[in-house]
């Protein structure tokens, strides 16, 4: 099976200036693959800036599904023969999502909708996700999407692992606060699943907010493939082997330690994880 080669584009954002964070991320986009990607992952909300005060101010920057700016960067992904995961926001109605785009040289292939919604920024103001988490084959990698507060609930990457990810990837809008998330949460979450994961973080500042970049590409033993490890612009590369995720039989010494990520579940004794909570709102 053919490895593939991803890219994270760890970039600062223009607040509420879609035209100029889109022209940046055309930039990037053919900068990533004339160095040979084939799946580039944007930030959070990379088009619109994250720290809207209100609905009402973020709204005008929202795009239905597909928008101008999925078209413009679709009509890219064709002539560069490349995907693409691109945070943005999405008006549906009088509703407000926060969403990363997956584009490919076919256009708009899916829209996930950030499923956990922390109380911070835009998504104070957001409706949370109603899709279930979703894998698509992008024709031998098989890539499923979180959006930042996501990456910190096991069971997001755990439905994406038995639905056939070889890939999750976490377009993210990590703060000042983030950095254990960055260093210890998403090595832990590719370990337990035995698969690659790709956090894409922002960096700069806005309206307050400093964004501590540290964005990494993560083997399928929590490994550090790619890694930044500060605030500065740049764009991450790996090369990634979907079989090796696919494989999770795990075998150190045959017959006496062996490891099975996926049969070694027991579903029968987790009843408590999709009971609805009952503890009150703080």
């Amino acid at each position: 099976m053919p490895r593939w080669k991803i890219a994270v584009v760890q970039m600062d954002c223009a607040f509420a200036d879609k035209a100029v964070n889109l022209e940046r991320m055309r930039r990037h986009l053919s900068s990533a693959a004339q160095n040979g990607a084939q799946l580039i992952v944007f930030p959070e909300c990379a088009l619109t800036g994250y720290c809207f005060e209100s609905k009402e101010e973020a709204m005008p920057l929202a795009e239905p599904m597909p928008g101008p700016s999925v078209q413009a960067l679709a009509s890219d992904c064709a002539k560069l023969g490349v995907w693409a995961v691109v945070g943005m926001l999405e008006a549906a109605g009088d509703r407000l999502f926060n969403v990363a785009a997956l584009i490919g040289p076919g256009g708009l292939v899916a829209c996930y909708r950030k499923v956990h919604l922390p109380f911070l920024g835009v998504d104070r103001f957001t409706t949370p996700g109603d899709r279930p988490f979703a894998v698509h084959d992008l024709g031998g990698l098989c890539v499923g999407v979180n959006i930042c507060y996501d990456g910190s609930f096991p069971e997001a990457a755990r439905c994406l692992m038995l639905l056939g990810a070889d890939l999750i990837v976490l377009p993210t809008n990590w703060p000042t606060g983030a950095i254990s998330t960055a260093k210890t949460l998403i090595p832990a979450r590719a370990l337990e699943n035995h698969l690659y994961y790709a956090a894409c973080d922002r960096i700069g500042t806005e309206r307050g907010f400093k964004f501590i970049g540290m964005s990494r590409i993560l083997g399928c033993s929590g490994e550090f493939l790619a890694v930044s490890d500060d605030d500065q612009p740049t764009i991450l590369y790996a090369d990634i082997d979907p079989e090796r995720a696919r494989n999770k039989h795990l075998v150190n010494i045959p017959g006496k330690y062996e490891l099975h990520r996926q049969r070694d579940r027991r579903p029968a004794m987790y009843g408590r994880i999709t009971e609805q909570s009952s503890e009150p709102d703080a």
